[in-house]
């Protein structure tokens, strides 16, 4: 598939000045410029953020009153509850309130929908059995920005609601007691993009702050803040990454035994971004996907160490059987792509038996696959479910809306949507949708590789590409620095994994690096020795027997063009 490169061409005084001015190298300082990193306030705060840079809670819209209400329940010993989400994001807010009011020996539920039978968010069935039990109080955590009626329902059964998200924010909010959400119209807060857990985090700081508690009593929940912050796929910018940046060093030395456990079954050596969005992350969605979201929450709570390994074995076998299912369902779509043979504008794919809670994960890679966008549906009886994702330049939650006559219900945004249909009804939405794709003319978007910075093999060295680790943690809006070398030549090319992946040794000058092709086998029968090649790649430490050498790890490669 065709790629386009963009590189950016970073200001050289400005470069020059930062590696003078800091200490940096140039391959450092040239991308801190790429992305507009270089007044020294934000500079500092973004390569060594401190406690200090946390913003004032009581800047959210109604943080003030969502305190007053939780410190009126906590005197008047009132029937609370947390109510939460079955992703990681949900899981981690829950578990720091949780633990912050035991801490205080406060009572406090919690209450986590099923995925597959109730869904995401408040709903009436359970609010009812919420009311039913005597409770007079819930705190909303991830969820209840759009629970208008769900919070009406509530206020009639005598249940009073303060709603924390971070989702966007419709037109009528609910009537809540107070609605904590920085993307409200009227919110004065600096940075609107936290994860759920990071306004859980806000509160629980403004919570110490009313309460005349030491900075700790908030700090030392953020290995679990930092857990949902980068699973949840928020920018890592601002507070966001203040969160994270602190996090990372809490869990490297973290205090919570079910975490400790996790992270032990994970097998990571280097605690990372990456160690959480492919170690952590995974395991606990599993839990919600598949089984029972409670389960992934009690690991994070449990004080027993014999517990928590059980717990955490529990979850590595859901995420196995995750894996194994969404290989099935991968491998399933693939073949029925293939038999189309169609060039689909937008693929759209059902079938009976594909479950529901891993089929988003396989979407997803079906669009990288093709890069082009897909929905896949399991098939219940009369009724279709699924999610589908998109690709950048085309809209496919506005695409639903605009053929949504054959839907019974749709959401979510550009590049990330949850449809329901009548089986009767696919393949109508199908035909209409890829018209629609069609007309849009979906085929005509290339992938496009935002390159950092074009750079000779001289200038890579064991000290550049270690400095590298400054910019960390990577994810979304901070993504790995991604680099060209040109006009370099192939020295020894073979795959590995019975030809999935691919290894390189390319020259350049006198210069040498390794570059190792991840599912990139392909490449080896459209090059060969002694071809000059132009290569895009990450940079990394490969540590092996003790001795460590950089490499590349390899996104797009094609022929040089030879002078």
């Amino acid at each position: 598939m065709k790629k386009e490169w963009k590189c950016y061409h970073a200001n050289k005084e400005e470069v020059e000045s930062l590696e003078k001015q800091y200490h940096l190298t140039k391959l450092v300082s040239s991308i801190l410029v790429n992305r507009n990193i270089t007044e020294e306030k934000q500079l500092k705060k973004f390569l060594a953020p401190t406690r200090h840079d946390f913003y004032d809670p009581f800047l959210m819209p109604d943080m003030e009153k969502a305190v007053e209400r939780i410190l009126k329940a906590i005197q008047y010993n009132e029937k609370m509850l947390i109510y939460g989400d079955y992703d990681v994001d949900g899981i981690t807010s829950i578990t720091i309130l949780k633990k912050f009011f035991q801490d205080r020996e406060i009572s406090i539920d919690y209450y986590i929908p099923n995925r597959i039978e109730e869904g995401y968010g408040l709903n009436k069935e359970a609010i009812k059995h919420i009311a039913q039990n005597g409770y007079q109080f819930i705190l909303t955590v991830d969820c209840g920005i759009t629970s208008v009626e769900e919070v009406a329902l509530a206020k009639e059964l005598g249940v009073d609601i303060v709603i924390t998200d971070h989702h966007e924010v419709p037109e009528k909010l609910p009537d809540a007691i107070a609605v904590v959400d920085a993307k409200r119209k009227d919110s004065l807060y600096p940075f609107n993009q936290l994860a759920g857990v990071g306004v859980a985090f806000k509160l629980i700081q403004a919570l110490s702050k009313k309460m005349d508690l030491p900075e700790k009593e908030y700090l030392k929940y953020l290995d679990i803040v930092c857990i949902g912050t980068i699973s949840d796929i928020v920018p890592l910018l601002d507070e966001n990454r203040v969160i994270t940046k602190l996090g990372l060093k809490l869990v490297e030395q973290t205090k919570n035994i079910g975490l400790q456990e996790l992270l032990k079954i994970c097998g990571y050596t280097k605690i990372d971004s990456n160690t959480i969005s492919f170690g952590i992350a995974p395991r606990i969605n599993a839990c919600g996907r598949l089984a029972d979201a409670k389960i992934a929450l009690e690991l994070f709570l449990t004080e027993d160490k014999e517990k928590a390994k059980a717990i955490a074995m529990q979850l590595n076998l859901y995420n196995q059987q995750r894996q194994e299912m969404e290989k099935n369902i991968y491998e399933e779509a693939v073949q029925k792509i293939e038999e189309e043979k169609n060039a689909q504008s937008i693929i759209v794919l059902a079938k009976e038996g594909w479950h529901h809670g891993v089929i988003g994960i396989v979407a997803s890679k079906i669009t990288e696959k093709y890069f082009k966008p897909s929905i896949l549906m399991g098939i219940e009886g009369k009724e279709a479910k699924g999610s589908g994702r998109s690709i950048p330049g085309f809209n496919l939650h506005e695409a639903l809306t605009k053929n949504s006559q054959y839907l019974e219900k749709f959401g979510g945004h550009a590049m990330a949507v949850g449809v329901s249909l009548k089986s009767e009804n696919f393949s109508n939405f199908k035909k209409e949708l890829q018209e629609y794709g069609q007309n849009s003319h979906i085929c005509d978007i290339i992938p496009i590789i935002e390159i950092d910075e074009e750079i000779s093999f001289k200038d890579i060295s064991i000290e550049t590409v270690t400095q590298l680790d400054l910019l960390q943690p990577f994810g979304e809006a901070n993504k790995e620095p991604i680099f060209a070398c040109r006009n370099v030549k192939i020295q020894s090319i073979r795959t590995l994994s019975e030809g999935k992946h691919i290894k390189l040794t390319l020259q350049d000058d006198n210069f040498y690096l390794d570059v190792v092709g991840f599912q990139m086998g392909y490449l080896a029968e459209e090059f060969k020795l002694g071809n000059k090649v132009d290569v895009v790649g990450s940079l990394e430490i490969n540590e092996y027997n003790g001795a460590k050498k950089v490499q590349m790890r390899l996104i797009d490669m094609i022929l040089a063009i030879t002078k």
